[in-house]
């Protein structure tokens, strides 16, 4: 049964959304893509921002891409005064498939950096609708394999590489852990799925919940989904690599962590992503955080919900570094030991 309601947005959270609501887009539309870029545009993290006050070096490279494609941009971020190989994050952005660069949403990324000493190397992706399926996953997986590739160039212990990103990057990290598992490699200990885009055919509860109002609601994601597929969207043939939901066999992945709001369109795929995860015999850790819109902790990063979200991403991380897991220790395929 397809509700028209949801549940109630968190009450600090609906503060903040009544104070930002006319600085939204609201129903994201193709034609609306142009605008909202340029407009995007001048929010990108500076060069001060992203050096962190001397804690972070960076440098932006331009790397191979897919054979018979253009080269791929990466921002490559490690701690200052790098002396020893250290665990690596491989980040996609999100932007619904549509929107944003390698800078996208770096503020998380800086704090990992600064928290947990790991270097980071973030993807730009050719975007739909001018690149449909499949640019945008082959140029995260092209790098990927070209981070794991120069991991000793980079600082980063290839032992210790994992993938991260957020909505739209959330899912085509998903996607590229596939291709990783069936392509034989690289190797992954973790896969981080933050609010991700996962079903392209928008047939869950709560991809009817928000229409015309909220955070990414439907007729957004209709819109990602129709610029990265074309007619495709929400037919028989989809790949996987497009749409990870789509995916018959979620066995042999690495450790997933996945958090979603209550309150957003891809909360119920990604509930079931998860318990496909475990029905397969794979790790994955599921949070939903009640009264959490879409993105809830980039918009009000200090309201309570937001801190503790943070919280709980960098717990997940400081353990599957450690090489602990709830369900026993990881081995460098990202499988756990003594399946």
């Amino acid at each position: 049964m397809i509700s028209s309601g949801h549940p109630p947005i968190d009450p600090e959270l609906a503060a903040v959304l009544a104070q930002i609501g006319e600085l939204l887009p609201g129903s994201v539309t193709a034609e609306m893509i142009p605008a909202i870029r340029a407009a995007r545009a001048d929010l990108r993290v500076s060069d001060d921002d992203l050096r962190r006050d001397g804690a972070v070096e960076f440098a932006e490279r331009a790397i191979p891409g897919p054979p018979g494609a253009p080269d791929v941009s990466v921002l490559v971020c490690r701690p200052a005064r790098l002396t020893a190989p250290v665990p690596g994050v491989y980040y996609i952005h999100g932007g619904g498939m549509m929107l944003g660069d390698n800078r996208g949403a770096m503020e998380m990324m800086l704090d990992w950096i600064e928290e947990l000493g790991v270097a980071v190397v973030s993807v730009e992706y050719r975007l739909a609708p001018e690149h449909p399926h499949p640019a945008p996953v082959q140029d995260c997986y092209a790098g990927l394999a070209w981070t794991a590739e120069h991991a000793a160039d980079l600082g980063i212990d290839p032992a210790r590489l994992l993938i991260a990103g957020l909505s739209a990057g959330g899912g085509l990290s998903a996607a590229v852990a596939l291709m990783a598992r069936d392509f034989g490699g690289p190797a992954l200990i973790g896969q981080m799925l933050g609010c991700p885009m996962l079903d392209d055919r928008n047939q869950t509860p709560s991809s009817h919940e928000l229409d015309g109002h909220g955070i990414w609601d439907r007729t957004s994601n209709l819109t990602g989904w129709r610029a990265l597929l074309g007619a495709a969207q929400g037919g028989p043939d989809v790949s996987p690599y497009a749409a990870p939901a789509r995916a018959t066999d979620l066995s042999g992945l690495p450790p997933a962590y996945l958090d979603v709001g209550s309150v957003e369109t891809f909360r119920d795929e990604t509930i079931d992503y998860a318990t496909r995860l475990w029905q397969a015999g794979g790790v994955a850790e599921l949070h939903v955080w009640p009264g959490g819109f879409h993105g809830f902790e980039l918009i009000a990063p200090h309201a309570a919900l937001s801190v503790a979200a943070r919280r709980t991403r960098i717990a997940w991380l400081r353990r599957l570094l450690a090489g602990v897991n709830p369900s026993g220790p990881v081995a460098a395929s990202g499988r756990p030991l003594g399946r």
